[in-house]
Formats: C-alpha cells, structure tokens, sequence
C-alpha cells in the first residue's frame, strides 16, 4: 500500500461530512503500488475483509467497489461472482463508478493508529501537518499492520523505513506480537 485515506464516495450530496453524508457510502481509498501487488489480489483482501453476504442496513454502510475503469469493472465483477459462486448465497456488494471522494475528518484517519498513543505522538511529530500525516505511506502502512493486515515477517523488513527510533519500533512489535493473528501472505 502506498497511501489509504477513508472517506465517502459514490453519492450527489456537496461536502459530505459524517453527521450530513447523504447519499454516500463510507469508503477507504487505497492507492497501491500494482508492481507489489495487483488489483486482483486487493479484491481478493476486499472479499475476506468483510461478510458480502449481509445486506446494508443503509447507504452509508454497505460494501461497495468502485471502479476507475473499465478493466477493474471488469475485474470486480468477475470477482463478485467468483465469491457468490463459492459462498452460494447472495452478494449485497455493488459494483459501480468513481465519481469522486471526499476525504472524511481527521478524527476517522488512521483509526488504530490512533488507539496507539505513543506512536501516535511520533508520527505526529515526523509528519506535524495533518495532510502529511493523512498521506503518509509510512502511517499508512503502521495502521494497517495495528489493523492485522501483513505478516510480522514484511513488518521486520521493512520498519526501518518508517523513521521511527528503536523504542517506537520494539513498541510496534511488541503490540503487534500480542494482537491477533496477522493476516498472512498479505502483502500490503
């Protein structure tokens, strides 16, 4: 993963914000780097990172995909049947166009970094802009393995490049260590 943000797509409402979102769904905008890992395998991450088979209880939660092209439209629509044909019930997740996002306030970015209060702290002070904090693939990457995305193996090789001093990062394993299960072969 390059970069995450969550926010609200796919409906006409101006300036959606949590309390007036109108008819947008929430959403987590992902923008990856396809020569370490491709869209099938992000959808394939999508289908087990939620239960496609209940149906939204409303716009603003359910579980949608949306497309930038028409290859992914493509993509995600065989993965879908894919999915209904080996759960064998039906799919409630739709599959429609980007027409834009809106990025959601700073209180929902990054949402298990932010149960990390020390290395919150750290990452506050290396990227002191939200902005920066919010586009950065180093916090990116840290809430998604606090999250139990990626295997502690990917974690290792790569923590030094996260600009964190060694006791954030024996923090950072440690926590990690004592969450649950990673997911593996779960390249970010």
């Amino acid at each position: 993963m390059v970069r995450t943000r969550v926010g609200y797509g796919g409906g006409t409402t101006k300036k959606p914000a949590y309390r007036s979102i109108g008819d947008h769904s929430e959403a987590l905008q992902i923008d990856y780097d396809p020569s370490r890992i491709t869209y099938e395998r992000l959808l394939d991450i999508f289908w087990m990172s939620h239960d496609p088979g209940m149906r939204p209880w409303s716009t603003q939660y359910r579980a949608v995909i949306f497309y930038h092209d028409e290859a992914q439209k493509r993509l995600a629509l065989a993965s879908r049947e894919r999915e209904a044909a080996k759960r064998k019930e039906r799919i409630y997740t739709e599959v429609l166009p980007f027409t834009g996002f809106t990025l959601a306030e700073d209180y929902h970015q990054k949402y298990r970094l932010q149960q990390e209060p020390d290395l919150l702290a750290r990452f506050d002070a290396i990227y002191p802009s939200m902005k920066d904090f919010v586009n950065s693939t180093a916090v990116a990457r840290v809430n998604g393995f606090l999250g139990g995305y990626g295997s502690r193996e990917l974690l290792e090789e790569e923590i030094n490049s996260y600009g964190l001093p060694a006791r954030e990062k024996q923090q950072l394993l440690d926590r990690l260590s004592a969450s649950r299960p990673l997911f593996r072969g779960c390249a970010l």
